[in-house]
Order: structure tokens, then C-alpha cells, then sequence
């Protein structure tokens, strides 16, 4: 007789069908969205709660609590793993991937939230349920109520190897980032443990919206007029929108006069149009000009001055993305598809060219924390060469004593000062500008004469700016 035949029967219990959970079931297809097919929440969130409000289903405190779950989750999703691979009793590559979306989705609102433990635990089973069916949903029940015995102080203790032993290892299970990111952020940043902590630590919150009104189209005057919206710190332009600020609501982005676009990138945009000239000031160039943030408020200012901007993306689709975001720009303007490393245009036509390079992204890890996951260090010998090509073209394409600013969203070593120190050495006849001036009141600008803008310094993105003059 087997064991199980010797334990006392029970009363089946009556079949209880499965709860739908909107929220925590939108939360869930986000986040198989992301894993599924390399989405970005960002992009992949708001089609999904506007459906969901055109249903009936979700008022405002369903999509904030939506949205908090697939960000947390996200943000969170290192420490959440070494957490759960403690409570589980094999390699997590082992478990399938939709149950570890929904084990992150709990163990978020265990460790996360204020959500009281019972009702995280019961909500996260009855969503196993659902999308698992009852076998999974067992596991999930289990392993959840292991990661509930434990605050996530108190589950960072356990898991995450001593500071002292392996201060990147450490950094890396705490504050949820890959330790080869934690190793080049460090490098970056310079100094001791408590910058890198406070940068980790801004990569994991949720950043403000931030619009700019586009001159000569839109006022900042304008878009304080909304709820909840305050003065950009930096930037002359900006308007930031907290508790939450729903850009589609504003009326001047619907109508294109204003955009959503951080801070940093606009600083890097008026940073160019004020770096001093020797010479005219009338053909500006955004040689990778997708999707057309910067390319719109170059091209408002120019129009201020007269003068005309060429914005070129080597992609058509993200080309078409330009144009939409210039479409009436009091001034004159072209926007073509063309590939900026072989480029349609002859050399020393401009005087301005900002060439905004294809790179991994770390420096916008608070807005896509997916991307922390997704990129490996070998991804950073594949933009190299793509990164000096269209570098080397902005310095043929500028004429003399005109300027090229040279932008990424990546603070890494290999992306910022390597790229330009070895395209400075190609060109001898340039020099550096220092670029600390024309960003006015912003501070902890270092030595110069680039400059590195961080999130938890300036409450940007961590844009990174050379401004190289060309000499002769």
C-alpha cells in the first residue's frame, strides 16, 4: 500500500471558480509583453490601460496600482530572483517564465507595497489560477508564503553576499542591477560608496514626467496652467508634471506645441544652440534625429534665429516619427531618411551639427528598467564602431569654426570620453569646448570640459555631452 493511501480522507472541497483580477491580469500581460517579445513597458503599458479605462473597467487607482506592479517588478526584478531562488527548490531557469512573472508580481507586493501580506498572497494565487491553472497556482502559494516570513530588510540580509566580500555583488542583489552595470556605473561616477548607492537608488524610482514647451509654439506659462505641474529644475522650457501627470491630457502635446521629454535632453539640445560660433549661424543639422525630441526643439530655436534644420534618421519609420513631432515649425526645416555614417550632404555644410549616438541606454535605466536585464557587455563592442562612424561624419559635416555636440544616454566610459578622445585624436584640427557654461545654474558639473548629467544629481536622465569645435 503506498503512503498516500494511508492519509486520512478528507471531504473534497466544493470547486470555487477563479477570480478575474483586472489589474493584476493587465499587470501580468505587460510583463509577459516584455519577456515575450523585447517590449518596453513604456511602450507596451499605456495602450493597455487605455483599453482597459474604454472597457469600463479601470478607474485612476486601477491604473496607478497597474502601474506601480509592472514598474516595481521591473525595477525590482534582481532582488526579487535572489529572493524567490531562496524559497524554491531548484535553478530558477528551471521554472517557466510566466510563473516567475507571477511570483515577482507577489513578492513585489509582499516587499514593495503597503499591501497587507494575506492580501498580496491570496490576490497573486487567485492570478495563478487564471493564468496558471490550479497546479501552478499551488507553487506560487507556497513559495509566496516562504517570501512573506521576511521583510525585504530582512530578506537582504540573507541573500545578498556581504559588502565587505564583494561590494559590486552586494550593490548589485540590493539595488537590483546587473553586476557588470554596477562595475561600469562605478567606474563612471568615481568616488565612494555612497554615490553609487544614491545613483542605483535614483535608477529605481519612478521618475516625473517632464514636458517641454517648444518656442515659438508653446509657453511654460502655458503648461503650469495643469494640475500638479511644476517649473523644470534646469531648463527654461520645462515643465515637470507630479502625482502622476498624464501627458495625453495637456493640450498643447496633443496639438504638438509641447512634448514629453527629459530634462537632460533638452539641456544637451540648448547646450549646442548656445555653444559660441565663429562665423554664420544658419544651417543646423540632427544627424540621428529619431524619434525628434531634440530635433523639435532644435528646430523651434533655430526658427528663432532664422535659421534652417536638417533633422536625417536612417530608419523611415522613426524619420516619420520626426516629421510628426516637427509638423508646424514656424520656421524652415527637411527632415530625410538617410544613413548618418554615409551621409547625402557634403562635407563643412553646417554650423551646428548634434549627432545624439545609438547606445545601451544605461542612463535611462529609470525609465526602461527592463533595459538592465536585456543589455550584456558585449552589446558595447557592437555600437563602437556605429559610435565613431557617425561621430567622424558630424566632424566632416560641420564647417569650420562651427560645432558638434556629441550626445548619448549612457554614462559608460566606452560611450562617452573613449568614443570622443579617439575621434579628437583623428581630427587634430578640433578642440573641446567647455560645456559647463552653457548649462547655467546647474551644478556638480565635475572638471570639465564634458559634461555628465546623473538622476540622482540633476533628476535627469544620465545624459552624457562634448561640444568639439572645428579649428581648421
Amino acid at each position: 500500500m503506498s503512503d498516500t493511501s494511508r492519509r486520512p480522507r478528507r471531504p473534497a472541497k466544493p470547486y470555487r471558480r477563479p477570480q478575474k483580477d483586472p489589474v493584476r491580469i493587465l499587470a501580468f500581460d505587460a510583463l509577459r509583453a516584455v519577456d515575450e517579445r523585447d517590449a518596453y513597458a513604456n511602450l507596451v503599458l499605456p495602450p493597455l490601460l487605455r483599453k482597459a479605462r474604454e472597457k469600463g473597467d479601470f478607474d485612476a487607482r486601477d491604473a496607478a496600482l497597474a502601474t506601480e506592479l509592472v514598474y516595481g517588478t521591473l525595477r525590482r526584478q534582481g532582488t526579487y530572483d535572489a529572493i524567490i531562488a531562496a524559497c524554491v527548490d531548484r535553478p530558477l531557469r528551471e521554472v517557466d517564465p510566466p510563473v516567475l512573472d507571477v511570483l515577482g508580481l507577489g513578492a513585489h507586493q509582499l516587499l514593495g507595497t503597503r499591501i497587507p501580506s494575506h492580501a498580496a498572497v491570496s490576490a497573486t494565487v487567485e492570478l495563478a489560477r487564471v493564468v496558471l491553472g490550479d497546479g501552478r497556482a499551488k507553487f506560487v502559494n507556497a513559495v509566496l508564503r516562504k517570501v512573506a516570513q521576511s521583510d525585504l530588510d530582512g530578506w537582504l540580509e540573507k541573500v545578498a553576499p556581504p559588502y565587505d566580500d564583494d561590494p559590486e555583488d552586494h550593490l548589485a542583489v540590493v539595488h537590483s542591477h546587473p553586476r557588470w552595470v554596477v562595475s561600469a556605473l562605478w567606474d563612471s561616477l568615481g568616488g565612494g560608496r555612497a554615490g553609487i548607492e544614491d545613483l542605483l537608488e535614483a535608477d529605481n524610482e519612478r521618475p516625473e514626467v517632464t514636458l517641454v514647451a517648444r518656442p515659438g509654439r508653446a509657453t511654460t506659462e502655458e503648461l503650469l496652467g495643469e494640475e500638479a505641474a511644476l517649473p523644470g529644475r534646469w531648463s527654461p522650457y520645462a515643465v515637470r508634471l507630479t502625482e502622476g501627470g498624464e501627458p495625453g491630457a495637456v493640450t498643447a502635446v496633443r496639438e504638438g506645441r509641447a512634448g514629453v521629454q527629459d530634462e537632460g535632453s533638452q539641456l544637451v539640445a540648448l547646450a549646442l544652440a548656445d555653444a559660441p560660433l565663429d562665423g554664420p549661424d544658419e544651417k543646423w543639422l540632427d544627424a540621428c534625429a529619431g524619434p525628434g525630441g531634440k530635433a523639435a526643439l532644435l528646430a523651434a530655436l533655430a526658427a528663432e534665429r532664422g535659421a534652417f534644420l536638417l533633422a536625417s534618421e536612417k530608419q523611415p519609420h522613426r524619420a516619420g516619427l520626426v516629421a510628426r513631432a516637427l509638423d508646424g515649425n514656424p520656421g524652415p526645416y527637411q527632415v530625410i531618411a538617410a544613413d548618418g555614417t554615409r551621409p547625402p550632404w557634403r562635407p563643412g555644410s553646417f554650423d551646428r551639427v548634434l549627432v545624439d549616438v545609438p547606445c545601451t541606454g544605461l542612463g535611462a535605466l529609470r525609465r526602461r528598467p527592463e533595459a538592465r536585464w536585456r543589455r550584456r557587455p558585449e552589446d558595447l563592442d557592437g555600437f563602437a564602431p556605429l559610435q565613431r562612424g557617425l561621430l567622424r561624419t558630424a566632424l566632416e559635416s560641420v564647417r569650420v569654426g562651427g560645432v558638434v555636440g556629441y550626445a548619448t544616454c549612457s554614462p559608460h566610459l566606452a560611450e562617452t570620453r573613449a568614443v570622443v578622445d579617439d575621434l579628437l585624436k583623428q581630427f587634430p584640427d578640433t578642440e573641446l569646448i567647455d560645456a559647463r557654461p552653457l548649462l547655467p545654474g546647474v551644478g556638480a558639473l565635475g572638471d570639465g570640459p564634458d559634461v555628465q548629467l546623473w538622476p540622482h544629481l540633476h533628476g535627469t536622465d544620465a545624459m552624457y555631452l562634448a561640444l568639439i569645435r572645428r579649428t581648421a
